[in-house]
């Protein structure tokens, strides 16, 4: 168990000293990527060297000895991870937005967690694939739930469920932290790109869920949390679903800067087969190329900053924001993936078919970034919908996630 008073005497980190951390640990991270894709789950050395570089404290709260940070924080850390691993940096990633969703719940269900152990890694899924029983001081679960990403790693899990009263009838979503104890993981992440993300199935069997560890989802998409801290922990009021949705990009723009910076390098040494450039570096149509891409991954990390800056400064000023400005971090959101997998589809162009040698870390990042991009709640069209609603005062028939 760890000292928490030891931890919280410890001066946090800054976020530029999170990000050279993570950067410092990139030869670790490309060296163990090929074994966690073969695996299916990151290595345990690389889980191990990114909690004890302090990498997975970006969302805990600094009365449990973390670093409480902030959105713009999680996409620097997630991103620097990524230009090493795109598996691990997404990892990483989930289980600090689980670690905040988990910060949102009462003191009691928070010290219960962390606790124990600041270091305490969360997986989690949104959908409330499950069914429930009310019993007395709260309900009974049964429960599968899909793509758990990191689940390999958890101790505990925060996963959708149906609130009933008690004859059984739906009231309300909600959202609940079962120890992982209680859970069994199904090994079932077979996919072409993010291997490593160990995204498994878990499953419950008529499991017990106190009510201090539930929150109402509806009541959380419009800022109601149960945590009794939001008044003093700006973080924790931070709008629910803008979290949720922008943080997933931060692992894309490493993934993006890879692929920039790996073709770069290999451009003076690579020729152009069939032409007379002896080097691509040389080429005109080569220069245009990597031009477009690092202005499309300019363009990703400006939309995805500025999303940032709206979550983070509506919560320091303690104010919630409005339908317009959550529709349009859905829509910057978005946007990011999709730049991000245009310009890696460029690079992969412009750097030549030894991209997709298995020993080649691009065709790597090309298939983690198609993977990560393809995830339900950052998918561009229903973002843009959402925010072409917003701005023309249209009914929102499309998802309550905004």
């Amino acid at each position: 168990m760890t000292n928490i008073a030891a931890m919280r005497s410890i001066a946090p980190p800054t976020v530029p000293e999170l990000v050279a951390r993570a950067r410092e640990l990139a030869p670790l991270l490309r060296k163990n990527a090929a074994a966690g894709e073969a695996n299916r789950r990151v290595e345990e050395e690389t889980i191990q060297a990114v909690r004890q570089a302090g990498l997975m404290r970006v969302c805990t709260p600094k009365r449990y000895g973390g670093w409480e940070m902030n959105v713009q924080a999680i996409l620097d850390v997630s991103s620097a991870i990524a230009e090493g691993d795109g598996g691990a940096a997404w990892v990483v990633n989930l289980n600090n937005v689980c670690c905040w969703l988990t910060s949102l719940l009462p003191r009691k269900a928070q010290d219960e967690v962390f606790g124990a152990d600041p270091d305490a890694c969360v997986s989690g899924v949104l959908n409330p694939t499950a069914t429930a029983t009310k019993v007395p001081g709260g309900f009974r679960v049964t429960g599968t739930w899909h793509y758990n990403s990191g689940g390999w790693h958890a101790q505990w899990a925060v996963l959708g469920m149906p609130i009933v009263n008690d004859a059984g009838e739906t009231i309300d979503q909600g959202l609940a932290l079962f120890p992982m104890t209680d859970l069994e993981r199904v090994d079932t992440w077979f996919v072409a790109g993010m291997r490593s993300s160990g995204s498994i199935c878990l499953k419950c069997n008529d499991a017990f869920v106190p009510e201090h560890r539930i929150l109402s989802v509806p009541r959380a998409i419009e800022g109601a949390y149960p945590t009794e801290m939001q008044d003093q922990e700006p973080l924790y009021r931070s709008a629910f679903v803008p979290v949720l949705s922008l943080i997933l990009v931060g692992p894309i723009l490493g993934l993006g800067r890879a692929a920039l910076e790996f073709v770069r390098q290999k451009a003076g040494t690579r020729t152009i087969a069939y032409t007379f450039f002896d080097k691509q570096s040389s080429s005109v149509a080569f220069q245009l190329q990597i031009a477009d891409a690092a202005l499309m991954i300019d363009t990703a990390h400006l939309h995805a900053y500025r999303a940032a800056a709206d979550i983070d400064e509506a919560a320091a000023r303690g104010v919630y924001p409005d339908r317009l400005v959550r529709a349009r971090v859905r829509a910057d959101t978005g946007y990011v993936v999709e730049k991000i997998t245009q310009a890696i589809d460029k690079l992969l162009f412009a750097h030549g078919s030894a991209g997709f040698a298995e020993s080649s870390p691009l065709q790597r990042i090309w298939r983690d970034a198609a993977v990560a991009s393809r995830h339900a709640v950052v998918l561009p069209p229903i973002g843009y919908e959402l925010y072409g609603k917003a701005l023309l005062g249209v009914e929102n028939n499309v998802t309550p996630l905004i």
